[in-house]
């Protein structure tokens, strides 16, 4: 088969590439075949966002937006999409212009305004002349990640007319680090952003060049389109890598310097990228990113919105994928407790057809599952709300945002008539997989609703576990954390304590 180039646009014009290799992440291709050298390799995985980018592609008639880590990206999986870095957002060259004045126009900080002549024929765009105006940066090397978490910002909320509080600057941006300006004057940057003239995308001259991109090449790098070509090719290719937003194959590549030579992208298959909800369940497309399907979510269990937050900074979730998630299986996965809490189902699927399965019974060691090599995991189903549930989430890390669990644990009672009538935990970090705390399950159920029952359950679920020791936490600290977290799950509930800002 005849290889096509890996295409985008860029600077509204397209990117055309040949020889791009399966394994080169979007960083390097930036970095080193364009020489966009703004975009920086800090961690290389996905945890610092100076390799921050926004990527946007079709969505209705016009364009949806989304801040990724370049440096767990595939390259390939940008085919047919825009992408945007800090080099790419000042209005020049007809890729952005400057629309009417709107809003409070004054000079910001008591600064006298730059003008175009004087920043050589460029004009700032408002994330990357509002840090400036606010002092955001110091030594820069983190700045270009912030801007462009800034501009994804910018995108969605300052052109969709909302407002940029305090709380959402900080959950938007806590996927980008930064070691030596501080994070206020990188906050004041963004809710000084809508402050400025407006500045906007020309987006008709972009959709016009993405609809001049043919498919993406299916030599190396497969990126079907419908459920039924991803199956053939599945079939076809069993030994072939499965990614989706590969925010943890990523790391394999960078970390693990793992090379593939077969690559199959699920993400641009349609039906999985579907949300779909009925009176009885929420079915989850396996490429829905972490950031719409935990919306979803939060939108049925309103409770879960602080833990969607932490799970990762924003461009993880927005790279990331649910269906990947469960499928990687790590057993410090965030999604996969709360899901055995809330008695997910899965749907895997083959060319011989689609079999269902709950996953209490999918996992089979570490990392390992139960899915066939013709098979891909397609659907999750999530039950909606009963209505006499009490479900809360706790995530235990040593950073507040952007960290890995040390312990989660999700608790899902029922209860009625003051008695617990059925019990759901689901506990990551404390296993090889993700699992069910089944001892603590039976002990719960049938109790009463009431302190002593709590207090004396909590040292079942303190012993039911043998966690290992690590550099996140000790064994010891993890078995008592789960102790206590029962007993803080009932004092929540009988809002002893207003600790759902800690969630």
């Amino acid at each position: 088969m005849e290889e096509k180039p890996l295409q985008f646009v860029r600077r509204g014009e397209i990117v055309s590439l040949t020889g791009v290799a399966p394994s080169r992440t979007l960083l390097e291709v930036l970095r080193e075949d364009l020489q966009c050298t703004a975009v920086k390799e800090g961690c290389g995985e996905g945890d610092c966002g100076a390799c921050t980018v926004v990527l946007a592609e079709p969505a209705g008639e016009g364009l949806s937006y989304k801040a990724i880590n370049s440096c767990i990206r595939l390259a390939h999986s940008v085919h047919g999409m825009a992408v945007w870095t800090a080099q790419d957002i000042g209005a020049r060259d007809g890729f952005v212009t400057a629309g009417p004045p709107q809003g409070d126009e004054r000079p910001l900080g008591g600064q006298r305004p730059v003008s175009a002549a004087e920043r050589g024929g460029t004009v700032l765009h408002p994330c990357q002349q509002a840090m400036v105006d606010k002092h955001g940066s110091q030594c820069g090397f983190c700045t270009p990640g912030f801007v462009m978490s800034l501009f994804g910002m910018y995108q969605n909320r300052v052109l969709a007319g909302q407002s940029i509080s305090r709380e959402t600057a900080q959950a938007d941006l806590s996927g980008n680090l930064c070691r030596c300006t501080g994070y206020r004057p990188i906050f004041d940057a963004a809710q000084a952003m809508d402050t400025l003239p407006r500045v906007t995308v020309d987006e008709a001259a972009v959709l016009a060049r993405l609809r001049q991109i043919a498919p993406a090449p299916a030599a190396d790098y497969s990126a079907p389109t419908t459920l039924a070509e991803l199956l053939k090719l599945r079939a076809e290719q069993p030994q072939a890598q499965l990614v989706a937003g590969c925010t943890d194959v990523g790391l394999w590549v960078t970390k693990q310097h793992r090379q593939f030579a077969q690559v199959l992208d699920v993400t641009r298959v349609e039906e999985l990228r579907q949300l779909l909800r009925t009176p009885e369940l929420l079915r989850i497309g396996a490429a829905v990113t972490l950031h719409e399907a935990y919306a979803a979510l939060v939108a049925d269990r309103p409770q879960l919105r602080r833990f969607a937050e932490r799970f990762a900074g924003l461009p993880v979730r927005n790279s990331g994928t649910l269906g990947g998630n469960v499928a990687n299986g790590s057993p410090i996965g965030d999604s996969m407790p709360l899901l055995l809490a809330m008695g997910a189902t899965l749907v895997l699927a083959s060319v011989r057809g689609e079999r269902r399965l709950p996953l209490d019974d999918f996992y089979t060691g570490y990392r390992k599952n139960l899915l066939a090599p013709d098979e891909v995991l397609a659907f999750i189903e999530v039950p909606r709300p009963a209505p006499d549930e009490h479900l809360r989430v706790y995530k235990i890390s040593k950073r507040q945002d952007d960290d890995i669990s040390a312990v989660c644990l999700a608790l899902n009672l029922q209860v009625q008539s003051g008695r617990i009538v059925a019990s759901r935990i689901g506990a990551g970090g404390v296993a090889a997989t993700p699992v069910r705390a089944l001892k603590t399950e039976a002990a719960l159920t049938g109790q009463p609703w009431g302190r002593a029952t709590f207090e004396a359950v909590a040292s079942v679920l303190a012993q039911e576990f043998s966690p290992i020791s690590d550099m996140r936490a000790s064994a010891a600290y993890r078995s008592s954390v789960l102790g206590r977290l029962l007993l803080r799950y009932w004092a929540e509930e009988q809002g002893e304590l207003q600790l759902e800002a800690l969630t």
